[in-house]
């Protein structure tokens, strides 16, 4: 297999030079002592054509026959120019010199103030400048993302890992290995647009890289960099308009090129757990621009996931200023035992700094990645990829891929499905069992039984069941069915539905949806809590929260997107709706100083009737959109990136009287901007949410259609902006005009990161405010405050109706 791989390589590779009347250098760049210089940059001098050598040294380069100068460069190294007269195919080995950076001719005085501030100051003033002076540009850009596991336990959750992951005897190995070319297009001040060319994942014959060009851009010239990527606040940059604060520099020399001074600065942190870098940069004397850096994170600025990152960038002069020619992410972290480290290149080539991008050129439309961009074949990618691969990468390549090509045929997926099919009982009761065939992509998943079982006061002990068969189609297409049935032997009462979905065009996200039958439901549509939650405080406290209601239905809606940001749906609902009562009382725990309530929220002590036995019509509509919306378009889909601008959504609900003997009547309107995450830079970020919506008209109105609220009657929940941390689940539902609004703000550790200890935890400090005004209940506040981490949050709140205090305590929620 080796031999003929070998074969085809050299094949190809001479049939192609010829074709293309191009000649290939290629070689290796080495130090001194002999070692390889990692990522050293080998450009055609005087163009923006080139490549990058790999980690080991390894580069090639394609050329036109004739003589051609390169330069290569490399981050704490002397540039290096060779000139070679190309006729064929040609080896060239390079060894570059550390440079020698000099204080010649500075002059250092004690207690002095080290003349590196000077130098950062001049590149402060300029920062501006040097941000804008580009004002569009095109380039090709190629990314190799690898990501190797270097250490592992034996087993995890009692499951072998070397042979769950595919690692070697000493549980190390690539985890992930991809490449991608791209033709990426930006323009002032944030537009840009990506064409992905080609991409591979090895072991993954039909996937598609999530390498972007966009992920790479990180530009010193901004004040803060990474933010919501790696910490929710960023990092500020060591030439920020405000970075003297917190940072001190130290010039450890100067070194000569092309006629320009360049300063080699070490970047120290004031603080030890500020959110900044460490490292070196490389700024030129006059200028006062960025030549190159090699700056690091760590885990005392607040990273989250790993544990460092090291950014490398290397700049090339194009026309008359500087562009990046690369950038290398290197990280290395540890979670759970699981050691890893990893890198993503990207080389850039070709720039135009005059594309004069027709009108229209940029949309939402950041990343298209074009149906046929992962078919080329290994011919190809051996012809144009840039940056030779490694011996461990190209390995993983060839043993992965034929793992892949073997796992299409129908006899592997059989035996793997054979094996990952087996039923046991406990599959059955904890997670779930799935028939599972891969080749013709039909899946069946049955319930976990035990987090099918239930109690409540309505009910008694009961279960809630359901299969779910899903069924892939081509171009992405699916269908899927799900009967669901459920059962309370207290009530004795049996409930079944069958609901359906076909997801016919991802990319306009369209579908359309059919469910019938009869269920047992919360009063509030929004819901209150989990089945499982309600149980728990059923039978060991004695609170049964949830209120609940039986529905005879037929439901069917459809949605899919009118343009770009803009989501329409629409669906028409025929219900019988019946009111329900308590059946029983059992808990596990008796509380004396409590009873439980009435499934009639407005009359806890008695069970009466909440609303008469009725039919409903309904129509509702809504309209979805999120301004300015940026998008990824693949063949599998439409996929929204988060917006930097509020979301706004219009819907209509209607009960229509006398159609089918409805009993409804009733128009309810209601608006609502909303926006997730804005960034404050190093205060963290907001998110808010405003409701305003009316009843006009209110005719026959009964309790299940009214405006419903996510009230919060328990001390635990699931996080939510929309939900209130003390409102009734149920008091304050309306039929009448309403306005409510939600912000809060996360400031990211900004506190807790100034406390010895405390700041190991990374947790992130939140705090928040809730209102609501509707005519029974005027000017309802609350404001909260509290610590979160991760899925985890604990807060102590106080609830004011008017100017009076009507509650404070504790809320717990957790995101599971």
């Amino acid at each position: 297999m080796k031999q003929l791989y070998l074969a085809l390589f050299l094949m190809t590779t001479v049939c192609f030079s010829l074709s293309a009347q191009q000649a290939k250098l290629s070689g290796t760049v080495k130090d001194t002592s002999g070692e390889p210089v990692s990522f050293a940059t080998i450009y055609i001098k005087g163009t923006s054509t080139g490549t990058s050598a790999n980690i080991d040294g390894v580069f090639t380069l394609k050329v036109d026959p004739g003589t051609v100068t390169l330069t290569f460069r490399a981050i704490g190294y002397k540039p290096t120019e060779k000139t070679v007269n190309v006729g064929g195919n040609e080896a060239l080995n390079v060894v570059m010199t550390p440079e020698s950076y000099t204080l010649t001719g500075v002059t250092i005085r004690p207690n002095a103030e080290d003349p590196a501030f000077e130098i950062i100051r001049n590149a402060i003033k300029n920062r501006k400048k040097h941000l804008t002076e580009v004002r569009e540009f095109g380039a090709d850009v190629y990314i190799k993302g690898v990501q190797k596991l270097v250490g592992a336990p034996k087993k995890f959750f009692g499951r072998d890992i070397q042979k769950t992951l595919d690692l070697d005897t000493n549980r190390k190995g690539i985890l992930y290995l991809s490449e991608s070319q791209s033709r990426y297009s930006y323009q002032r001040p944030n537009k840009i647009h990506e064409e992905m060319i080609s991409s591979k994942v090895a072991g993954r014959n039909n996937a598609f890289s999530f390498n972007k060009a966009s992920d790479l851009n990180v530009n010193f010239y901004n004040n803060l960099m990474l933010e919501n990527v790696l910490s929710s606040r960023g990092f500020v940059s060591p030439i920020a308009d405000n970075a003297l604060f917190y940072y001190k520099y130290k010039l450890l020399g100067v070194s000569a090129y092309n006629g320009e001074s360049i300063n080699k600065i070490e970047v120290i942190p004031r603080r030890e757990h500020d959110p900044v870098f460490r490292g070196i940069i490389y700024i030129t004397d006059d200028s006062w621009r960025i030549l190159g850096t090699d700056l690091y994170l760590t885990k005392s600025t607040g990273i989250n996931l790993i544990d460092t990152l090291n950014i490398a960038q290397q700049f090339m002069r194009v026309d008359k200023t500087y562009m990046p020619s690369n950038i290398n992410f290197k990280f290395n972290g540890n979670v759970f035992g699981f050691k890893f480290e990893g890198y993503y290149l990207g080389v850039y080539n070709n720039y135009d700094l005059n594309p004069n991008f027709p009108k229209g050129f940029f949309t939402g439309e950041i990343l298209k990645v074009a149906k046929a961009v992962n078919k080329k074949d290994s011919a190809y990618w051996v012809n144009n990829r840039p940056i030779p691969l490694t011996q461990e990468e190209r390995f993983d390549y060839v043993r992965k891929d034929s793992i892949a090509k073997r796992k299409e045929s129908r006899k592997y997926l059989d035996s793997l499905e054979k094996v990952n099919n087996n039923f046991t009982v406990s599959k059955l009761l904890l997670s779930g069992y799935s028939i599972n065939d891969r080749y013709d992509k039909k899946y069946l998943r049955l319930d976990p039984v035990l987090r099918s079982l239930f109690y409540n006061t309505v009910e008694g002990f009961g279960i809630k069941y359901g299969v779910t068969y899903t069924k892939e189609l081509e171009d992405s297409k699916r269908y899927s069915i799900r009967p669901e049935v459920r059962y309370g032997f207290s009530n004795q009462t049996f409930t079944a539905n069958l609901s359906s979905s076909y997801y016919y065009d991802p990319i306009k996200k369209a579908s359309v949806n059919f469910s019938f039958g009869s269920g047992i439901y919360d009063l509030n549509r929004y819901g209150t809590m989990s089945l499982f939650s309600n149980s728990l405080n059923s039978l060991l406290f004695e609170r049964n929260f949830s209120k609940f209601y039986k529905k005879n239905f037929v439901n069917i809606s459809s949605g899919r997107e009118l343009a770009t940001g803009l989501q329409a749906s629409a669906a028409i609902d025929y219900a019988k709706n019946f009111d329900l009562a308590n059946t029983t009382d059992y808990k596990f725990v008796d509380r004396k100083d409590r009873e439980f309530t009435s499934n009639n929220p407005f009359t806890p002590t008695a069970d009466t009737r909440l609303f008469p036995d009725y039919k409903a019509l309904t129509l509702s509509a809504v309209l979805t959109y999120s301004i300015a919306q940026k998008y990824i378009t693949r063949p599998d889909g439409k996929f929204y990136q988060e917006s930097r601008y509020p979301k706004l959504q219009l819907s209509y609900r209607k009960g229509i009287k006398g159609a089918l003997n409805s009993d409804a009547d009733y128009d309810l309107v209601n608006l609502e901007i909303s926006q997730e995450r804005i960034s404050l830079g190093l205060w963290g970020y907001t998110s808010f949410m405003v409701s305003a919506g009316k009843f006009l008209n209110n005719a026959v109105v009964y309790y299940p259609d009214s405006k419903h609220f996510r009230g919060n009657n328990s001390l635990t929940s699931l996080p939510d902006l929309r939900k209130f941390q003390f409102l009734d689940f149920y008091q304050y539902s309306t039929d009448h005009q309403y306005f409510e609004a939600h912000i809060e703000h996360n400031f990211a550790g900004l506190i807790t990161n100034k406390i010895p200890l405390i700041r190991k935890l990374k947790l992130e400090e939140v705090a928040g405010f809730n209102y609501l005004t509707q005519p029974d209940k005027r000017n309802y506040k609350e404001f909260y405050f509290g610590l979160q981490r991760l899925i985890f949050r604990a807060t102590y709140g106080f609830a004011y109706d008017g100017n009076k205090k009507v509650q404070q305590g504790f809320r717990i929620s957790y995101g599971f």
